[in-house]
């Protein structure tokens, strides 16, 4: 049973609409949010934690309306824009502190633990702290009050190569007792490669995909090779670069374009992604 389920989510801007969103987020599994910026995945995350009030549509929690049950589904429900910028001369004790008094089900054995994890020393401020730290600081919380979903956006923006790879392991450890799940948006997609179960592709509004993460890829071919082999009907192809008398192309698998010459393998999430964002631009 989907611990989360969205349906038919709507919600009315005057620039701009969410238009019958609709995915399940299951026990155990991490989704990645995808879509280029302005696409709807923000106001879809707060729309699910109940920051902004949805025009139409329904957000299951366990089966219940998450609206019916506010106060226990924020309780078990952690969100996290980023890294913790908030109150940034209070220490991670004194911040700590503060937390813990909004939520009844705080296990402060847990949080000590998360703490020696993650090697986070609590006499320190908070804005002393590296980016890196702060998203696992952010998590520390989160998961200490109870928190059985993490909600996450941009957890690893301006983070360098190996603290982002840090934190995609702590992904996966908090998601292998088969009750945690994770969705979080990202655009670097390379991070969802390595630790995404399944993928949600919103594009203008709408989504465009929800599904397992192999069977997305295994949709597209990508193709490179020299420019004299491309075959003069490109509009088979869902995009084509060309460089230098190079190119790079990607197509539905389901057309089995073949190419004399040129190898073909299936696409990585970014190569569809910037594949159905651009079109066929030469």
């Amino acid at each position: 049973m989907p611990t989360l389920e969205i349906k038919n989510l709507c919600k009315h801007y005057p620039s701009f609409d969410l238009v019958d969103v609709s995915f399940n987020l299951l026990p155990g599994r991490i989704m990645g949010f995808i879509g280029r910026n302005g696409a709807g995945k923000s106001t879809t995350l707060k729309c699910i934690y109940n920051l902004v009030e949805p025009t139409s549509g329904a957000i299951l929690y366990d089966g219940q309306e998450i609206r019916n049950i506010e106060a226990k589904a924020k309780s078990e429900i952690g969100l996290l824009f980023g890294e913790i910028t908030y109150y940034p001369n209070k220490t991670v004790r004194q911040m700590s502190s503060i937390t813990k008094i909004f939520y009844p089900e705080w296990n402060e054995q847990l949080y000590r633990s998360y703490l020696q994890s993650f090697n986070i020393d609590d006499s320190k401020k908070i804005k002393s702290l590296s980016s890196g730290m702060k998203v696992k600081y952010g998590l520390a919380l989160a998961l200490s009050h109870g928190a059985k979903i993490l909600l996450l956006d941009e957890p690893t923006s301006g983070l360098d190569p190996v603290s982002r790879d840090e934190l995609l392991d702590v992904f996966t450890q908090i998601v292998s007792d088969g009750e945690h799940s994770i969705l979080f948006s990202t655009h670097v997609i390379s991070d969802l490669e390595k630790c995404a179960d399944d993928i949600t592709y919103i594009q203008k509004g709408k989504i465009l995909v929800s599904e397992k993460v192999q069977d997305f890829e295994k949709e597209y071919y990508y193709y490179a090779g020299d420019e004299k082999d491309l075959p003069l009907d490109e509009s088979k192809f869902i995009h084509v670069r060309k460089n230098r008398g190079k190119f790079e192309a990607v197509a539905r698998s389901v057309d089995n374009i073949e190419v004399p010459g040129v190898k073909r393998h299936y696409a990585t999430l970014e190569e569809i992604m910037i594949a159905l964002e651009r079109g066929n631009v030469l």
